[in-house]
């Protein structure tokens, strides 16, 4: 059972955890550091307890377009600010090439921004040509009300 110490040349039938441990600790450091980097666009607290028929997979794409209003009224499109006057810009551009039922704009507006900023947000969104606007909000829980 103990380990012996000195020159005898048989092999050691005994599993070394060590370098397994190594690695473990060091993909545990990996992983910490890269899961928040994974996250996309700007963080917001959305609204919560609204019942949603179904979740659109299209959200989670990397081509959908998802406008972020933070509590403090700036927009985002991915993590990069525009003023709303260079959102109507940004959005035709990204628009231009889509045909009109793959024209969906999301929007994810903190609680508490105001509604009048929203409803700005979506005026120059439906000037653009886009009909189909999308509020994103935190999907209620079955079972908990």
């Amino acid at each position: 059972m103990g380990m012996s110490v000195g020159g005898d040349d048989g092999f050691n039938s005994e599993i070394n955890v060590t370098p397994m441990v190594d690695v473990m600790l060091v993909l545990l450091i990996i992983f910490m550091i890269v899961t928040p980097l994974l996250q996309q666009g700007v963080s917001v607290d959305l609204p919560k307890n609204m019942i949603s028929p179904t979740q659109d997979e299209e959200i989670a794409k990397d081509t959908s377009l998802v406008i972020t209003i933070t509590k403090n009224s700036t927009f985002y499109i991915g993590k990069q600010e525009f003023p709303l006057e260079a959102l109507a810009d940004k959005v035709k551009s990204k628009m231009k090439d889509r045909t009109p039922d793959k024209k969906i704009v999301y929007i994810k507006a903190d609680v508490d921004v105001k509604y009048e900023t929203v409803v700005k947000a979506i005026d120059t969104i439906r000037k653009q040509e886009v009909d189909k606007i999308g509020l994103v909000a935190d999907k209620k829980k079955q079972g908990k009300s």
